[in-house]
């Protein structure tokens, strides 16, 4: 009987980097989940349809935000498995990951298809990610998980909100964010259920300062 393989440091070492250089590589991440439209994506039988020029512009910044925010997501997943002190935790949070990572290649592919490119300041968001993701794990588990939760929840808004801005016309887009919601949310539930800790406020606000940070600089760069 064949038995798993014990990963050292440095294997977890190596495949953190791989991650990271996947994560922020344009198309190098395959989404691997077969939706209800199509084997490819979301709202795959949706027509991306001809949207005005004003409304392809802010609809191509909407899903650049969200794009970063899954580039973010990979980071915060992965810190936090680096420092989980429980094998469960952490696998739980390498297979939260791996499910984000539909997320990054459906965004990446809309956006592609509005002409337009992630932004550009995502290696620095991912830095900054990575770092809260480990110290959150370093403070404890229970406050990892709710870190985890705090931040799927403040997604899921996002992604409410920019639903309503999106054009009705626009199928495609608004199949991918519905689908991404549902996600979002089944992950903020889970890591409440597994005994994530409630925030203090001042994280809470601190979190909620730096998304609104993100989604400033990164719809326009």
């Amino acid at each position: 009987m064949m038995t798993e393989r014990r990963l050292t440091p440095l294997d977890r070492l190596l495949a953190r980097a791989d991650n990271a250089l996947r994560t922020l590589t344009p198309g190098t991440i395959q989404a691997e989940r077969a939706p209800t439209a199509t084997p490819d994506s979301p709202g795959g039988e949706a027509q991306p349809g001809n949207l005005p020029t004003d409304q392809r512009r802010h609809v191509m910044g909407l899903m650049r935000i969200n794009h970063t925010g899954e580039v973010c997501a990979q980071a915060l997943y992965q810190g936090q498995a680096s420092t989980a002190s429980l094998p469960h935790i952490r696998h739980a949070m390498e297979e939260a990951a791996k499910e984000e990572e539909d997320h990054l290649a459906w965004c990446e592919e809309r956006i592609r298809e509005l002409g337009g490119a992630p932004s550009k300041l995502n290696p620095l968001f991912y830095a900054m990610s990575y770092a809260m993701g480990a110290t959150a794990g370093l403070i404890g588990d229970r406050w990892s998980l709710g870190f985890v939760s705090e931040t799927e929840n403040q997604v899921v808004k996002h992604l409410e909100s920019h639903l309503f801005q999106v054009p009705e016309s626009d199928l495609r887009t608004r199949a991918i964010l519905e689908q991404m919601r549902s996600d979002e949310l089944k992950h903020a539930v889970t890591a409440k259920d597994a005994g994530g800790a409630d925030l203090p406020p001042p994280i809470r606000h601190a979190m909620t300062l730096m998304s609104k940070v993100m989604t400033f600089a990164t719809y326009r760069v």
